[in-house]
């Protein structure tokens, strides 16, 4: 959620040396990293695999080239571009998260560091609403009631993807929380940015799973700004 280009004789350095990629135990993959692109909102990776350059995209974490890391879960996409980088991939793998060591039966891999969930870390926020306007806590504690309905909420973004799956993803936070719940995920064709405090309708959703371990309790769809 892209502006480097890799030098030619540098590819077929590290491609004559060593192989990169390796599936380790079960679908565990073993990486050599590349090169690193850092985003607002992901990182992205690069690797030789079978003497070929491929391109991967996590949620930000502290990558660094020469690094051996792991994966399993993975989306490939096709034809992706990058608005933030002004990059192009021609393919790319989303990576549900890139972790320090190959998970083994029965054992948690540690996730690589600085990995972020796809939940945002809780902001100080006060927001204004008027009447019509719902919270953060009325749609979590009264999803059922508002499931498949357009909704209007008011919140500041806290954290923002564009251009993932040919849509923006966004969090927003307006203070109010329902148990765990203070964090609603959105997604819009509207390009905002981190600090807007906007006013959206959408549809809400619910039990959201796009696979990989992306799967969203409550989901405010193709939102708009009012």
């Amino acid at each position: 959620m892209k502006q480097v280009i890799i030098a030619l004789m540098a590819i077929l350095a590290i491609s004559c040396s060593q192989k990169n990629t390796k599936t380790g135990n079960g679908n565990s993959h073993e990486i050599i990293v590349d090169e690193v692109i850092q985003s607002s909102a992901y990182t992205y990776v690069s690797f030789i695999e079978n003497d070929t350059l491929k391109w991967l995209a996590t949620s930000t974490i502290d990558a660094k080239a020469g690094e051996k890391l792991y994966f399993e879960k993975s989306m490939k996409m096709e034809n992706f571009h990058s608005k933030e980088l002004n990059k192009d991939f021609e393919s790319i793998l989303f990576v549900d998260r890139l972790t320090t060591e190959p998970v083994l039966a029965g054992k948690m891999a540690k996730s690589a560091p600085g990995s972020a969930k796809a939940k945002a870390e809780r902001a100080i926020v006060t927001i204004e609403k008027s009447k019509d306007e719902l919270t953060v806590a009325d749609l979590y504690s009264n999803k059922d009631k508002y499931a498949n309905k357009l909704v209007l909420i008011k919140g500041k973004v806290v954290k923002y993807s564009p251009s993932i799956m040919n849509k923006n993803w966004l969090h927003i936070q307006d203070g109010t929380e329902s148990g765990e719940n203070y964090d609603l995920t959105v997604t819009t064709l509207v390009e905002l940015k981190v600090g807007d405090i906007v006013t959206l309708e959408g549809k809400l959703a619910l039990g959201k799973d796009f696979g990989y371990g992306y799967v969203y309790d409550v989901l405010l769809e193709d939102a708009v700004v009012k």
